[in-house]
């Protein structure tokens, strides 16, 4: 080795040293950071992965019939007791937020603006509930289901307003965007639920269910297939004095009005609460048995009058059996023509009557026939 080379060596080890002092943690506090950063982002991708598969909030359907209902309490089998539901209405009336303020007053613009015209008749502005809250609980000793519900007054062109979900405000987000979690569904603001409803599915002494299509003149669903019987609750109507309105005297004032049927000629058990997570109603699910009429008859009654009358422009009778049922939902000319709540009281009104495994069946039947009917086609 030369002098040069042994100088050289010298050098390199001194620089090497230096280096080190100098360089190392920081290098290696670096390389700490990043693999930190590194195992955060996949334990929270993970965490989120698993939070999305284990989610309960999902929406009922069947095969191709996609829904926009989400069943929040009740499975059909257990019904729930009037004496377990607890209806609360508050002083203060809803309010829309102020940049949502001026789609009220569009409404209210436009249909003061058809009275004077004469083009049509003007959509009355009737006094409703807005949803503040909905609780639900089980009792200590026989686990059977209490509900809590909270509503707060609101009007018909708030409701309206509110419906507008998807529409811009000013700053170029949504309502729906800016006020509603899809992870949280039952978690939202009164003004954005301004609908609370009862529907019924209606069987026959003969065991047929009650189909009824909505007439094409209203506001909300035109056209559809739903429900035997479909109510909103009125503060005008359900609340007698300063009494907060009572989930089965609406029901039966639905069955009154739509069907001319009185309480005696009936049994009527509530089933489930539902959301239409979509448009942000909720609704009190029903079945109701009569216990003398037949298809036959009912048709008589309502052929002599009914107070409703139009807010349906027909009304079908399907034998009140899973596996009729489950056909009559799917078939391809009706499958996207349901109300969104409707598939889902059908479904829990026959696992009321008929058992859950006896239902599951058939609907896991239909299915298959659907696709082995597809499948044949393809060929």
């Amino acid at each position: 080795m030369t002098g040069i080379d042994l100088a050289n060596g010298i050098v390199g080890a001194v620089l090497g040293i230096i280096f080190a002092i100098l360089f190392q943690q920081p290098l290696q506090e670096a390389w700490f950071r990043v693999r930190r950063r590194s195992a955060t982002a996949v334990r929270s991708l993970t965490y989120r992965q698993d939070d999305a598969s284990l989610s309960t909030w999902s929406t009922f359907s069947i095969g191709p019939l996609h829904t926009s209902a989400l069943i929040v309490e009740g499975d059909g089998e257990q019904a729930i007791a009037p004496e377990a539901v607890r209806v609360q209405v508050l002083d203060a009336e809803v309010a829309l937020p102020e940049e949502m303020a001026p789609w009220r007053a569009e409404i209210e613009a436009a249909e003061a603006q058809v009275e004077a015209s004469g083009t049509r008749v003007r959509v009355w502005n009737g006094p409703r509930y807005a949803v503040e809250g909905l609780e639900f609980s089980r009792t200590a000793l026989d686990e059977q289901a209490t509900v809590r519900l909270r509503l707060r007054p609101t009007d018909y062109f708030t409701f309206l307003a509110a419906q507008q979900l998807d529409r811009r405000l000013p700053d170029g987000t949504t309502p729906r965007g800016r006020y509603l979690d899809p992870d949280h569904p039952l978690d939202a603001p009164a003004f954005l639920q301004c609908s609370f409803g009862v529907n019924v599915a209606v069987v026959t002494a003969d065991h047929l269910l009650v189909v009824s299509r909505r007439a094409d003149n209203v506001r909300s669903g035109p056209g559809l297939w739903g429900s035997s019987v479909n109510e909103g609750l009125s503060r005008h109507i359900d609340s007698a004095g300063r009494n907060a309105p009572d989930l089965y005297e609406v029901a039966r004032r639905g069955m009154r009005e739509e069907l001319s049927l009185e309480p005696h000629e009936y049994t009527l058990t509530m089933l489930a609460f539902v959301l239409d997570v979509e448009r942000r109603q909720w609704s009190a699910h029903f079945t109701a048995h009569l216990t003398g009429l037949t298809g036959d008859a009912l048709r008589t009654r309502i052929s002599r009058g009914v107070a409703d009358r139009w807010e349906h422009q027909s009304v079908e009778y399907v034998p009140f059996r899973p596996a009729d049922v489950m056909r009559h939902l799917l078939r391809p000319d009706r499958v996207r023509r349901w109300a969104p709540v409707t598939p889902a009281l059908f479904h829990l009104a026959l696992v009321h009557t008929h058992g859950r495994g006896a239902v599951e069946r058939a609907e896991a039947q239909a299915v298959r026939r659907l696709r082995q009917g597809r499948d044949h086609n393809a060929r």
